[in-house]
């Protein structure tokens, strides 16, 4: 589990490439000390696991599985990447949760300054529209990001400048690809509701903190 706080922007370092599989060598520096072979770690948003480390690098494998659902297979040598090991329970949950487990990819339509910091409007698959709330939660490259608003244009996140400093999201421009993970809590209660007998979908978001639209016509 990741929260979305990323630690450190790492750089591809080397890159090998086989039939269906991709080896990362991404130089990084504060998060060499506490890792180790077999651990978990973010890279732009995709849960990975280190298969090997060194004074000032780590190695991760990608299958053809995660290459065919993420931008991963784009990168190139010097390409900058974002970071986050895995979260420890003993560790305040900023952000919000993220599993690493991206959902699709979006490509940026438009980059809107907003004072120092800035706006991405995103064009977003369409079958992943639906669990896009105003002033919910979406991980972009791994980052945790707030949704502005939703347009007929797309979808607006909102990067503030400590995130533009720290994270890829300043580099990124009109027409990249990036990862998407949406917020895992929209998809339990999804879940729940699909499962559930006509009739008990109120109590269902009721007891999960959720207020029905409607609900104040009684």
């Amino acid at each position: 589990m990741f929260t979305g706080l990323i630690e450190e922007v790492g750089v591809v370092s080397a890159i090998v490439r086989g039939s269906k599989s991709l080896r990362l060598t991404i130089y990084a520096k504060k998060i060499i000390p506490d890792i180790k072979t077999g651990d978990s770690v973010s890279v732009n948003g995709i849960c990975l696991t280190v298969t090997g480390s060194g004074r000032n690098h780590i190695n991760v494998d990608i299958v053809e599985e995660t290459l065919s659902r993420s931008s991963l297979a784009k990168l190139k040598m010097g390409d900058k990447v974002n970071l986050e090991r895995a979260l420890l329970l003993t560790t305040r949950l900023g952000g919000h949760i993220m599993t690493g487990h991206i959902d699709g990819v979006a490509e940026i339509r438009g980059k809107i300054a907003k004072d120092e910091g800035f706006e991405l409007l995103l064009a977003v698959p369409k079958e992943l529209g639906r669990y896009f709330v105003p002033k919910g939660s979406v991980g972009i490259e791994g980052v945790s990001l707030t949704v502005a608003r939703i347009t007929a244009e797309g979808v607006h996140v909102a990067v503030i400048p400590y995130t533009a400093q720290n994270t890829t999201m300043a580099i990124k421009n009109i027409g990249d690809k990036v990862n998407i993970e949406v917020d895992i809590l929209s998809k339990y209660l999804e879940g729940l509701l699909q499962g559930e007998a006509p009739g008990q979908s109120e109590k269902v978001m009721l007891s999960a903190g959720f207020m029905p639209l409607g609900i104040w016509d009684n």
